[in-house]
């Protein structure tokens, strides 16, 4: 299954790199050095967020907002971050 769900990376003041959250995914952040680092790290979070959901017995897995609808504050970027899930048969 693939899912993809828009991240707001926002530069932290210090310069220290960038912080990622997510408007969908209810506490979903990840941080990085640079865009690059905060980019591949928002995408194992958000990996992490889906798979505990979908292990869940009552699953929610929210819509994805449209980018363009995200409000942005100064040096912020919008990006969508796209997450394959492998889901194997039980083994039971």
């Amino acid at each position: 299954m693939t899912f993809v769900y828009p991240a707001v990376f926002t530069p932290q003041a210090d310069g220290s790199g960038y912080r990622a959250s997510f408007p969908d995914l209810a506490c979903c952040e990840a941080f990085g050095a640079d865009m690059e680092d905060a980019i591949e790290n928002a995408m194992e979070a958000a990996y992490n967020w889906i798979l505990s959901e979908l292990e869940e017995d009552d699953c929610f897995l929210p819509n994805q907002t449209a980018i363009e609808d995200i409000p942005l504050g100064e040096g912020e970027v919008a990006r969508k971050i796209m997450v394959r899930v492998k889901l194997l048969p039980d083994s039971e």
